[in-house]
């Protein structure tokens, strides 16, 4: 197996750039620069040199394997962080047979292969990456420290003892008691249900990919309802164009936020309308689409609003004379900011549910393999016939060892680690 090496602290120049190396050549490869290698885990400064030239003096540490990151021989230089200072030591590598640059996430996937992590677990790792809220962090914390691969592992150890009894019985049939059997079955079929309906209420939950995607708030109403000024106004800046003429917004404007550790997807509309114009009567459609799939309604118009789980009544413009307050409408205006952290706050209220939260939070990959276990636990629990039972028991294990990474995953893994930078 090749050494890999990389710089895993961002792109120089930098105070300090930490390049890493691992694989059976790093310790070698370390010597070859610096002389000697330091105590495992002891930072030491060294000289280190090419063909008798000073590149840099860095601080050595080595992390012999299995009990490293990667789970091999790993090393780290702590160099003076100028990009040429990084070249001339990653050019000295590169000339060492068995050394190659890293590919995007190959640290982590040795990390996985070698067993130091789970595949929930670099899952996890990904999304921290890419993390830009709070919410996220929490969540992708939770994740890269194995919460969802404790919570399957449960899951797998109780199937495992449904399993076992299961299976016993297959292979005493000739000789237990079949009134024993019979009494014990209701037991075995309880069990699965309710570990069935335990992964289900965990699958209902939302997944981590809504943090990331945000929480969808349409805007919508009639024409010159202040849809557009309001926008602006939420997210600070001139996302969409403001006009007195009616129908000046036609198509669908989505600007992202991120308030309070949330990350929010607000969307501008059209003005609902009945028109003869052909552009304009494809623009009030794409504004209906967009109520759909709305998690909030904000509705601008002074009619009562369409039927929404999670509907805002606005009364935007607060600050003009004569518009009168109504009972059941949140008065804002985009001028003065009457109303705006009130109607943040309700915001936050009816977007609580849709997010994980301190909750188990799955990835859309990993709940439809829990979906899938859940489902043969549900059929398990029905089966008659006791190889049907077994074998639905076997289809839910076979799904646990998918989320964690115990079965083949290799076309998911390529497109898990080409999300990571070079030298993680």
């Amino acid at each position: 197996m090749d050494t890999i090496f990389a710089v895993s602290s961002g792109q120089p120049p930098a105070a300090i750039a930490v390049l890493r190396l691992s694989g059976p050549g790093a310790f070698d490869a370390v010597r070859a620069l610096a002389g000697d290698v330091p105590a495992p885990r002891q930072a030491a400064l060294r000289a280190l040199r090419h063909d008798g030239e000073l590149l840099d003096r860095a601080l050595v540490l080595i992390f012999p394997g299995p009990r490293s990151a990667t789970g091999e021989d790993l090393a780290e230089l702590h160099l003076h962080g100028g990009r040429a200072v990084v070249r001339a030591v990653e050019v000295s590598l590169a000339a060492m047979p068995g050394l190659r640059s890293a590919e995007p996430g190959e640290f982590t996937r040795r990390a996985l292969a070698n067993g130091r992590i789970d595949l929930s677990e670099a899952e996890g790792l990904g999304d921290l990456l890419m993390a830009e809220t709070e919410a996220q962090r929490r969540a992708a914390i939770r994740s890269a420290e194995g919460a969802v691969r404790r919570e399957v592992e449960g899951w797998a150890s109780r199937t495992l003892m449904i399993a076992a009894q299961i299976e016993a019985m297959l292979d005493h049939s000739d000789e237990e008691d079949v009134d024993a059997e019979a009494e014990a079955l209701p037991a075995i079929r309880m069990s699965a249900l309710a570990l069935a309906d335990e992964i289900v209420a965990i699958v209902a939950q939302p997944t981590v990919e809504r943090l990331r995607d945000g929480i969808r708030v349409v805007l919508a109403g009639p024409p010159n309802a202040g849809k557009s000024t309001l926008l602006n106004a939420m997210t600070d800046r001139s996302a969409a164009i403001v006009s007195p003429i009616a129908g000046t917004t036609r198509d669908r404007i989505e600007a992202p936020v991120v308030r309070d550790g949330i990350a929010w997807l607000l969307i501008d509309t059209a003005g609902l309308t009945e028109t003869a114009d052909p552009v304009e009567r494809i623009g009030v459609g794409l504004a209906r689409d967009a109520m759909g799939e709305a998690d909030i309604l904000l509705w601008l118009g002074d009619e009562a609003p369409p039927e929404h789980p999670a509907v805002i009544h606005l009364l935007p413009r607060s600050d003009e004379a004569g518009r009168e307050r109504a009972l059941g409408r949140t008065a804002v205006s985009a001028a003065t900011g009457e109303g705006m952290a009130e109607l943040w706050s309700t915001m936050a209220e009816l977007g609580a549910s849709l997010l994980p939260g301190d909750r188990l939070a799955l990835n859309r990959r990993q709940r439809d393999l829990a979906a899938l276990a859940g489902t043969a636990l549900r059929a398990a629990a029905s089966e008659a016939d006791m190889l049907l039972v077994a074998e639905q028991l076997r289809s839910a294990l076979r799904a646990f060892d998918a989320i964690t990474g115990r079965a083949d995953v290799e076309a998911m893994l390529d497109a898990l680690f080409s999300r990571f930078c070079i030298g993680k």
